[in-house]
């Protein structure tokens, strides 16, 4: 050790506080902030699922356990039935605003035709994912969702959820074209196309 090491740790060893420094509010055995929001681990440590307070708070919870893919009480049909109609009515904007079609005449139609494309395409990854080997693997419960549907991750639940996401999503395709095509939005369409065209 050297002499300034010595001579530190000689002068760290007899310093006083003063007492109007020290909060003697905070004791011990005190549960603090640090203590409230640490992060914990689920169940298994090993498995790597935290409790957080961003996973494990109020409104994170009451938001995901609200998805039509949590929410209790309802069968898998109309899961899926929901799922794929927000699906296929958020979809259709983008195809028919940013689409190699949008500024012709058939940009509606064009934007239809590929977001019911783009739902076939998501029921057939459903489809093969309920194909192979065993049945669909079972979500465990954790800090977010402590009741996953059972009967979703059957085979026949499954088949179901995809039945309802692929009717769900056509139709929601169809409503929302019907909807862009009746409510005479020609005077705002043009302002949104132009908006990624440069010069």
């Amino acid at each position: 050790m050297s002499d300034f090491q010595k001579s530190f740790s000689e002068s760290t060893s007899s310093i006083k506080f003063d007492e109007k420094y020290i909060d003697t509010s905070v004791q011990p055995n005190d549960i603090g902030v640090a203590e409230q929001w640490a992060v914990k681990t689920v169940a298994d440590p090993c498995v790597g699922n935290l409790a957080t307070p961003v996973n494990s708070g109020y409104f994170t919870k009451a938001f995901i356990n609200n998805l039509p893919f949590y929410r209790e009480g309802i069968s898998p049909n109309f899961r899926g039935l929901e799922t794929g109609a927000a699906f296929g009515y958020l979809l259709y904007g983008p195809f028919t605003m940013t689409g190699p079609l949008r500024n012709s005449e058939f940009a509606l139609t064009a934007g239809l035709l590929a977001t019911i494309g783009a739902v076939h395409i998501l029921t057939a990854l459903f489809v093969l994912y309920n194909a192979p080997g065993k049945a669909p693997n079972v979500q465990p419960p954790d800090t977010t969702v402590y009741n996953p549907p059972k009967d979703l991750f059957t085979r026949a639940g499954w088949a179901d959820f995809t039945s309802g996401f692929w009717l769900g999503g056509c139709g929601g395709a169809v409503f929302a074209w019907l909807l862009v095509g009746t409510l005479h939005l020609d005077t705002i369409m043009p302002f949104i196309k132009n908006i990624w065209t440069a010069g």
